[in-house]
């Protein structure tokens, strides 16, 4: 008797313990999509259902309206001008067996969607529609996006093109390529001589008469090595005297006729 009672108390545990497994409660937002062996079962509505275990699988499906916040965007506009956007998204499911059955993860597929779309739709108009006309472009921006996640069952009912900033405050290795650059400018095989150092050196080069100027600057170096140079003359008295009194090289006791 003992034994019976034991073994019929053992088997309403497993049975209690099945039933708390098998027994799903779906709430009002959610939606069930049940596969039985792997096939498809139909939508469970909300309430209370009985999902048997280790032969049936429960996937929850969330509708409620999905905030979706894109990261900033960097595009570059049709007149070629860089610039940084980025929008908000909101969406939600309207069919929850193609969300399951038709994408692998519907908020990830939207939100590259989306992210693909932020690039590539501002950069067919120019900046001053991108900061003055954002309606538009959120119109443009909605129907591209709910056109491509129609099939996943996702429904996109507002896309807010939230900030755009001007390309002065744009910055990013991305920008070297649109900026023209110093070495690619042709060069001439031969310096240009300066004949002033720049303003930019600290100290001048200091003139002397009797030789060409020197400077430690050296940028200023070049320009000033390369300037002509004068023989300094001598002003020595003894030349002058030479060379206006020739005979007073002659010995004092001679004179000058013999």
């Amino acid at each position: 008797m003992t034994t019976t009672t034991t073994a019929i108390a053992a088997v309403t545990v497993l049975v209690l313990l099945a039933l708390a497994l098998s027994l799903k409660i779906i709430t009002q937002y959610e939606r069930g999509i049940v596969f039985r062996l792997g096939r498809l079962r139909p939508v469970y509505d909300p309430g209370l259902h009985l999902v048997v275990p280790f032969l049936e699988r429960l996937v929850r499906v969330d509708t409620r309206v999905v905030t979706l916040t894109i990261p900033p965007q960097e595009v570059i506009t049709e007149d070629n001008v860089p610039a940084r956007v980025n929008a908000v998204v909101l969406f939600n499911v309207t069919d929850p067996v193609k969300a399951v059955m038709a994408v692998e993860n519907y908020a990830i597929a939207t939100s590259q969607i989306a992210q693909t779309t932020l690039r590539s739709v501002p950069g067919r108009v120019d900046l001053d529609t991108v900061l003055a006309h954002r309606s538009a472009l959120n119109a443009d921006l909605r129907d591209i996006i709910e056109k491509l996640t129609e099939p996943w069952g996702v429904e996109v009912s507002v896309v807010e093109i939230r900030t755009s900033r001007s390309p002065s405050r744009c910055s990013g290795p991305w920008l070297v390529g649109l900026r023209p650059s110093v070495s690619a400018a042709p060069r001439s095989s031969t310096p240009a001589v300066s004949s002033r150092p720049p303003r930019s050196c600290a100290r001048r080069p200091t003139r002397s008469r009797s030789h060409r100027p020197l400077s430690s600057c050296a940028t200023c170096r070049p320009s000033w090595s390369s300037a002509p140079t004068r023989t300094p003359r001598s002003s020595s008295p003894a030349d002058g005297h030479h060379r206006s009194t020739p005979g007073a090289l002659r010995s004092p006791g001679r004179p000058a006729g013999g």
